[in-house]
């Protein structure tokens, strides 16, 4: 097997394992995410669990991995260096969170929810697709 379709594969597994999780723990429903942002009714905390299991995981893993010299399947390691907070990250942001908060999807979540073969689902993958798009084709 060659690296390329070691790549593709271990890409495709950590994809199915995200998915999985996302699943079994009930984030592909966008009324468990719309009621964790429901503040003032009736608040359900299992966003907020699923976030804390993540970094539980993460902080501890993260410098782990940092001490390797790169990545398995990769040259190097992509890690953010733009620091800056400018106009076009807080629009940025509000938009994602004023979508998340209307449709109760994110990127991650919606396309999991595929398999659940609902209709507006697809719609908001659409939508979603869509939009890269339209920014593709704005040059951004």
């Amino acid at each position: 097997m060659n690296q390329r379709t070691s790549r593709l594969l271990v890409s495709l597994l950590a994809g199915v394992l995200f998915g999985a999780g996302l699943a079994i723990s009930g984030m592909v429903n966008p009324h468990r995410v719309i009621g964790f942002l429901d503040i003032t009714g009736q608040w359900d905390p299992t966003l907020a669990l699923v976030m804390g299991g993540a970094l539980m995981v993460t902080f501890p893993a993260f410098p782990w991995v940092l001490r390797h010299a790169r990545p398995w399947f990769a040259e190097r390691f992509e890690l953010p260096t733009r620091i800056k907070v400018d106009p076009s990250l807080i629009a940025g942001a509000a938009l994602f969170g004023a979508g998340w908060g209307l449709g109760g999807f994110c990127p991650g979540p919606g396309i999991a929810a595929l398999a659940t073969g609902s209709v507006d689902v697809l719609v908001f993958v659409l939508c979603m697709l869509g939009g890269m798009l339209v920014l593709k084709l704005a040059g951004r």
